[in-house]
């Protein structure tokens, strides 16, 4: 019987190649994403490579809680089982944002959303796994669990986005240890080559540099992680191997605690 997987920030890069290499080994994919242009056509490709096979989409801005919490719904009413839920959505913002929900937006994006959402999910992940896409940008700092609001004269794109990577496996660091029955793993997928980034300089960089990975080979690592054995919950991969990530694991309690109380689940 196919597996249900749910790829966030399906529309594009790595979680567009992702999809597509999930669907042409059979899996029936969820696919997740923002815009509804790119989402459209990645609903059309991940069907091609599944041989014309239909698969779910959902339109969500993870800027926006609500869309969050309907997601998570429209999923728990259509599905049984989620075998691999795939946090990939995210990204960097270039100036200070503030969401509706009142949460500056890289760490809204980046962290609370795919927080909220596997929360509200638990149930349906049992023996299955959550993928978490974070970066070695997490190297750029570590989040703050008393303030997800941060302030827009201290706000640097970068250094904000690498909080929320930090964010992001400390996470699944907790969720191994809150939750034994759901694999949790996150990984850095390399520099890729995508539209990613916030300004015009770092948008340059993510297209151009001549070190860049593909998104298909991004997009292959996620699936081998999905697919793997004998992998290491909690583990942060980066390629095959896990690897010790420079984050202060003491942190991983309160920030899961703060989130919780953050966005109410």
């Amino acid at each position: 019987m196919p597996r249900t997987i749910v790829v966030t920030g399906a529309s594009s890069g790595v979680g567009r190649a992702a999809a597509e290499q999930f669907a042409a080994q059979g899996d029936h994919v969820v696919v997740v994403g923002r815009n509804p242009d790119r989402l459209a056509g990645a609903v059309d490709a991940v069907r091609a490579a599944g041989d014309g096979r239909e698969p779910g989409r959902f339109q969500a801005d993870f800027e926006k809680l609500d869309d969050v919490r309907a997601l998570a719904a429209h999923l728990l009413d259509t599905y049984e089982t989620i075998d691999v839920l795939a946090n990939n959505a995210g990204g960097m913002v270039e100036r200070y944002r503030r969401t509706v929900d009142g949460f500056e937006a890289t760490m809204q994006g980046n962290h609370l959303a795919p927080f909220l959402l596997t929360s509200l999910l638990r149930e349906r992940l049992r023996g299955g796994r959550v993928v978490n896409t974070s970066s070695a940008a997490h190297r750029a700092g570590d989040p703050d669990p008393h303030d997800f609001a941060g302030a827009p004269g201290s706000y640097r794109s970068f250094p904000a986005y690498g909080v929320t990577k930090s964010a992001n496996i400390l996470f699944a660091q907790e969720a191994a240890r809150r939750w034994p029955e759901v694999l949790s793993v996150s990984f850095h997928p390399g520099v890729v080559r995508t539209n990613f980034g916030a300004g015009k300089a770092v948008r340059f960089l993510y297209r151009y540099a001549p070190f860049l990975v593909s998104p298909e080979k991004a997009g292959g690592l996620l699936v081998w992680l999905a697919n793997a054995d004998a992998l290491v919950d909690g583990g942060y991969y980066v390629g095959h191997r896990a690897t010790k990530p420079s984050v202060d694991p003491a942190r991983a309690a309160d920030l899961w605690d703060a989130s919780a109380k953050a966005v109410r689940v």
